[in-house]
This record gives C-alpha cells, structure tokens and sequence, in this order.
C-alpha cells in the first residue's frame, strides 16, 4: 500500500492518499481544518488521480477529524470536481452525514453567471481624471505637512519645541560622518569624469590648462551638490522613511500623540533640521574630492603639474560659485528630509508598505532635487550669477 502525506503543522488539518489496490485510491483527511491556517492543497489529489496505475474509484475517510469549517468543504468540492472531470467514481460513505448534505447543497446549486466580478478597464478619461485627482491630493497633503513642519520649526526656534537632544545628535552623525565615505566615492569619480571628457576636447586646442576651471565650476556650482543630493536621498530619505513607517506600523507614532506629543517636533523636526546642517558641509567635502579627482587626471592623463593645476582652480573659484553652491544643497538637504518622513507618515500598516514608501521617498525626493536644480539654474541666469 503506498502512503502520500501532505506536510502540515502540528495540530492542522492533514490529508493523506493511500491505494487500497491498484483501482481504489482513499482521500483521509484528520486534523482541524479552518479556513485560518495553512490547509493542504487539493492539487495533490488530482496529481494521484492522474498518476499511474490509473484510478477508477476514490474513497473519502474523516474518521480522524476533530473540527472543520468552510475550509474542508472547499477541499472536498475541489477533490469532487477533479474525480467528475476525469469519469472517477466516488464513495462518500466515510463522511459525516453533515458534510455529504453540505457537499451535495454546493454540487447541486451551481454558481450564478456573472456573480463573479469582473474588472472593467476604465475609459482614458477616467484615468486621467483620478490621475489629476491623485496628484491634486498629493499636492494638498504635502503643502499641509510642510506648514506643520514649519510650524514646529518656529516652535524650535523660540525655544518650545519638545524633542530629544540625543536624537539630533544620533541623527546628525547618520546624515554626517557616517555618510562621508560614499559621498567621497562618488565626488571623487564624478570630478574624474569631468575632467576626463574636458581632456579629450580642451587638448585638441592646446587647452588642457581650462580642465581646472571646468572642474572647479562644475563642482562647485552644481555637480558637487546635486551628488550630495542623489547618495542622501537613496541612504538617508530612505532611511527615514523606513524607520517612520515601521514605528507607524507598530503604532509608536499613535502612542506620541495620545501622550500629547507632537510627531512632528519629536520625530521630524530633528531629521530634517539635520539634514539642513550637514549637507552643505558634504557639499563643501565633494567639492574638494571632485576637484581633486580633476587634479588627478589632470597629472595622469595630462601631463600637468599640481601646482599649476592648484593655481588655475583658485584663480576660477568664486564665493558666487561655492555659496551658491552650498545654498543649493541646504535646499536640497530640506526637500530630501521633508520627502522621506512625509512618505514614512504616509505609509500603510503592513510590513511590505514599508518598503514602498522607502521606494516613493527616494523618487519623490530626486525627482524634487532634480527639479529644483533647474529652477535654481534658471534663476541664477536671470540675475545674473
């Protein structure tokens, strides 16, 4: 007699198939089935009725059941409907007489057409007019928690702001010091870049010297901060929005505020006020590493020295450039805290939606960046900087 045994947790329903003789198959199942646990699949059963030898008759055993619900009805309706399609006989006589009258009741009424609902595809105008609503809540959502930000950040600076000291400092050193190395990386290979394709076409012209002017202000003016901007929105608005949407899950964020705390001087006041500080000092630190990454083509591939080099970037740096430069990445910095823990506030109450609004806060967040470098690049032309 060959024995076929569907795994199942200690104290669930189990389902094992054994041949009585080569035409007779017996379907006992025992356990407790309900709907709330992890019941075995009826495919197992279709799988043995196909197998070889070939089985003729199928013979239902629940002598072992100790309770059931809905759930055994539906594995026993499915094992009929495979026994139906394939011309097997069944013997139902090892049921209760409960499940027979239940068993026979769903064979004898069948499903209503059209009860099943079926999705209908919007028409173009449909889903242009919730995409335009989409998008107009959104806007209304973000300008409500920027005036709630701001409301805090005049409760900071007059003094009245409740959060922890420690928290700042812990958050300054994440968005800070620990971030140093990989935006050194970047920096670093992005002033290499700069200088490797103004090298291929300055020294066609005899101009190879102008590759420091054309790092130094690339760097300083916009490439250094728009860089800072990208890492932190991919490690730190991720970040964010990670950790406010688990503690929004585990419902820390509702215990703040049935305490009469603010979650927002408490949890993202400090995240954004430390992004504000640090980036333009990664900013000034990417300056410095892309253009020593122009200084090391320029000595490599160039065949410059260091202190002409040296001499050139200082002669093309401008406190209009580097300033400029700073303002934008504290801008940047703001929009970048203010994405993440605004996704991580926004984010449902399941495990899997914390890593969505990690996902939405680093596009939303260089979608921002992005956009805002171009306004500033507009600006800065119109005045004249």
């Amino acid at each position: 007699m060959e024995t076929i045994e569907q795994p199942s947790s200690v104290g669930q329903g189990t389902v094992s198939l054994s041949r009585i003789d080569r035409a007779t198959l017996r379907v006992s199942v025992a356990g407790s089935w309900h709907l709330k646990q992890d019941l075995p699949s009826p495919t197992i059963v279709r799988a043995e009725l196909q197998s070889s030898p070939k089985v003729e008759r199928v013979l239902f055993d629940t002598t072992q059941l100790t309770s059931w619900d809905s759930g055994l009805l539906s594995f026993l309706v499915k094992s009929s409907e495979f026994c139906r399609a394939l011309g097997i006989n069944q013997d139902r006589q090892g049921l209760s007489a409960g499940l027979r009258r239940l068993l026979e009741l769903a064979e004898a009424v069948p499903e209503k057409k059209g009860a099943r609902h079926e999705a209908v595809k919007a028409g173009i105008l449909d889903r242009l007019g919730d995409a335009t609503i989409g998008y107009g809540l959104s806007v209304h959502d973000f300008m409500a928690f920027l005036g709630d930000l701001c409301v805090a950040f005049v409760s900071f600076l007059s003094g009245k702001a409740r959060y922890r000291r420690s928290d700042l400092a812990e958050v300054v050193k994440n968005c800070g010091a620990d971030a140093v190395g990989i935006v050194s990386l970047i920096a670093f290979l992005v002033g290499v870049i700069l200088a490797f394709m103004g090298a291929v076409q300055l020294a066609q012209f005899g101009a190879s010297i102008f590759v420091a002017d054309l790092v130094c202000i690339g760097m300083t003016r916009d490439m250094g901060a728009i860089m800072t901007a990208v890492i932190m929105s991919g490690r730190t608005g991720a970040a964010f929005a990670a950790k406010l949407g688990t503690m929004k899950v585990t419902q820390e964020i509702d215990v703040l505020v049935t305490m009469g705390i603010s979650p927002m001087e408490f949890l993202v006041l400090p995240r954004v006020l430390a992004l504000v500080l640090m980036m333009p000092l990664l900013c000034v630190f990417a300056d410095l590493l892309g253009i020593a990454g122009g200084l090391f083509v320029g000595i490599g591939m160039l065949g410059l020295s260091a202190r002409s080099y040296v001499q050139e970037t200082i002669t093309t740096l401008t406190l209009t450039n580097l300033f400029g430069g700073l303002f934008k990445a504290t801008v940047y910095g703001f929009l970048i805290g203010v994405a993440g823990c605004l996704k991580g506030f926004q984010c449902g109450n399941s495990s899997s939606a914390v890593g969505d609004a990690a996902t939405q806060a680093v596009v939303m967040s260089i979608v921002m960046g992005v956009v805002a470098c171009g306004v500033f690049a507009v600006v800065f032309n119109v005045i004249g900087i």
